[in-house]
């Protein structure tokens, strides 16, 4: 687990919604199918950022709540919200240690975007054990490359996220920052964290994720500003200078200025709540 340090994103949030890249298109399938998503049901999407799950998920239920502990995610989350049409969020800006109270249930479904890792695992596995309706299910939803098959590339060159990395470390140093302390570095299984609450055994499952995504320069740039290690912040007086050569070195890699990203396949762990 990770202290809570409300510095961690500062400046990140106009970047997320346009540098993070979207999961799979059959997600909504697979949680439909997967999950019986009919009639009157809720969502709550921890961690929800500036709203990625929560504002693409809120047409399967009722009613939805987006919870995050930074205000300027919130705030992004809103006016995504806002710009599709959507009405039926309710955000809250609390921490996922601070349920039940925060966003008391019950739940048909309980998510996490690449979020679960930040907090106190067990404990906040248990907390939505208890707002989770019977049968209800929270689900892990995270992009992953490791071991799955790289599609061909449709043109474009990938982002050389190798020389990029390299110009982060020269301007922050070797160690990844995040906020005033470091970066964690998550080396175990959220299954089996899972398996030592009452969720006990979940499921994986993979979908395929967006095999042709095309990202622009600004986009390419947004994506690393919008990472807790190379946050805007970070850089201080010299965020113009880094943005400039990162610029640079995509603009010689690829004169179009586009890009093929791989993002991986969406991983979904699955855990039901017995009942």
């Amino acid at each position: 687990m990770v202290r809570y340090d409300p510095s961690i994103y500062h400046g990140a949030a106009v970047h997320y919604r346009y540098g993070r890249p979207a999961y799979s298109p059959r997600l909504e399938a697979l949680l439909t199918e997967e999950l019986d998503l009919v009639g009157s049901t809720r969502l709550l999407d921890v961690g929800c950022g500036p709203g990625t799950l929560t504002v693409r998920l809120a047409h399967l239920f009722e009613e939805a709540v987006g919870l995050d502990p930074d205000p300027s995610m919130i705030a992004e989350a809103r006016q995504a919200a806002q710009e599709q049409g959507i009405a039926n969020i309710t955000w809250v800006q609390a921490q996922a240690e601070d349920l039940p109270k925060a966003a008391p249930g019950p739940y048909r479904v309980v998510t996490f975007g690449q979020s679960f890792h930040w907090t106190n695992e067990v404990r906040v596995a248990e907390a939505v054990y208890d707002i989770l309706e019977p049968s209800g299910a929270l689900a892990l939803i995270v992009h992953t490359v490791e071991g799955r098959p790289v599609p061909p590339s449709p043109g474009p060159p990938p982002i050389p996220h190798a020389e990029i990395r390299a110009l982060v470390q020269k301007y922050l140093g070797s160690t990844k920052r995040a906020g005033q302390g470091t970066a964690p570095i998550r080396t175990h299984r959220f299954e089996d964290v899972l398996a030592r609450t009452r969720f006990g055994t979940s499921r994986v499952l993979f979908i395929p994720g967006i095999p042709d995504l095309v990202r622009d320069t600004e986009s390419v740039l947004s994506g690393y500003f919008s990472m807790t290690y190379s946050a805007p912040h970070l850089f201080g007086d010299r965020v113009e200078a880094f943005a400039n050569e990162v610029r640079e070195l995509l603009r010689a890699r690829s004169p179009e200025g586009l890009f093929w990203d791989w993002p991986g396949d969406t991983e979904v762990i699955l855990a039901r709540k017995l009942g």
